[in-house]
């Protein structure tokens, strides 16, 4: 006569088994998923790179386009203003660089560089996880 403990000693395997396989699925889906996110890391940083580069030789033509314009400014007004045209270009440029610096100094002050709210967080987790006060 079959009695309510023998079927319960044949469920385990059963359970074992089907846990296993479970288990296993999803730790292949865990690996396949940080492959995913590795792989378009990758990719974000290789584009980031390309846009970094862009955005130097941008500037440097930039910068030559400035070269230019001064250039031509000058010799159009050499004769209305002499050596003044200079002087002149060379007060407005040292204004703007003056304006940029203050800009990013004042960035860094307002802590606007670096992840200002992940750093709040971690000190949060940081501070429930490892009280001060704590012996």
């Amino acid at each position: 006569m079959n009695e309510p403990g023998d079927n319960a000693s044949a469920a385990p395997p059963r359970m074992t088994g089907s846990l296993r396989s479970v288990l296993h699925h999803a730790a292949g889906l865990f690996q396949a998923r940080i492959s995913l996110a590795l792989l378009e890391l990758g990719e974000a940083r290789d584009a980031f790179i390309t846009v970094f580069v862009l955005a130097i030789a941008a500037l440097v033509m930039a910068g030559l386009a400035m070269i230019a314009l001064s250039a031509l400014i000058i010799l159009l007004l050499w004769d209305a203003m002499g050596a003044w045209v200079i002087a002149v270009l060379a007060v407005l440029y040292s204004a703007l660089g003056w304006l940029l610096i203050r800009s990013a100094v004042q960035m860094i002050r307002e802590g606007r560089l670096g992840l200002p709210q992940t750093m709040a967080e971690l000190r949060q987790d940081r501070e429930t996880l490892f009280p001060r006060d704590a012996p």
